[in-house]
């Protein structure tokens, strides 16, 4: 199965480029739901967190504490990156299970650390989500009702656009979403043709 990774920094729009490519019958794998997912349902998983962070991860239910996950690794970048190191892992396994099931001529799998979790060593080319950063926290600020500095914070943590544009195959510039979709139109054109030679 061809597979195409979609990256992008909070506000981009890469859930919006992903919708665009579904109504060209593109299926999406979407880590950051998956890896919510994941850190419920894959008891591997889970007991590798209660193992590392504590019992107190889970409550007697078996859901999970995220307040308290998040108190742990807040902070401290070698907690996050063990976190990290445990989550990362199942994800990749289970995109790679879902991306041989599906039937499309090709997938997208949605990551905005594609790059960190090592996601583009597992697909065949990399598009990234780009838009100018005021428009960016608009867009967040709008969307979740969270704090700009807040979101001005977990902007500062990701990757810019320059870094994006300079590792990624592909870019699109997510400003007026009249102009997103002719541009998605022509990526979903230039992807079914290198999925049709890959399967050569």
């Amino acid at each position: 199965m061809f597979r195409i990774g979609i990256t992008g920094g909070i506000g981009s729009g890469k859930s919006t480029v992903c919708r665009l490519f579904a109504e060209h019958g593109i299926p999406r794998y979407d880590c950051d739901r998956e890896a919510k997912r994941l850190m419920v349902e894959d008891e591997a998983l889970r007991e590798a967190i209660r193992s590392r962070f504590g019992e107190a991860c889970y409550n007697d239910a078996g859901a999970l504490n995220r307040p308290y996950l998040a108190r742990q690794v807040f902070g401290s970048p070698a907690k996050l990156a063990a976190l990290d190191a445990l989550v990362h892992p199942a994800v990749i396994a289970d995109f790679e299970r879902w991306a041989e099931a599906q039937r499309a001529p090709y997938v997208l799998v949605e990551s905005a650390i594609l790059f960190e979790a090592g996601l583009d060593r597992r697909v065949d080319r990399t598009v990234a989500v780009l838009a100018p950063a005021a428009l960016r926290l608009e867009r967040a600020v709008r969307r979740d009702g969270a704090d700009p500095e807040a979101i001005r914070r977990r902007m500062a943590a990701q990757a810019d656009d320059d870094t994006l544009r300079d590792r990624a195959d592909f870019s699109i510039v997510n400003i007026r979403e009249e102009e997103l979709a002719p541009a998605v139109a022509e990526l979903d054109r230039r992807f079914r043709q290198f999925a049709l030679r890959h399967a050569d």
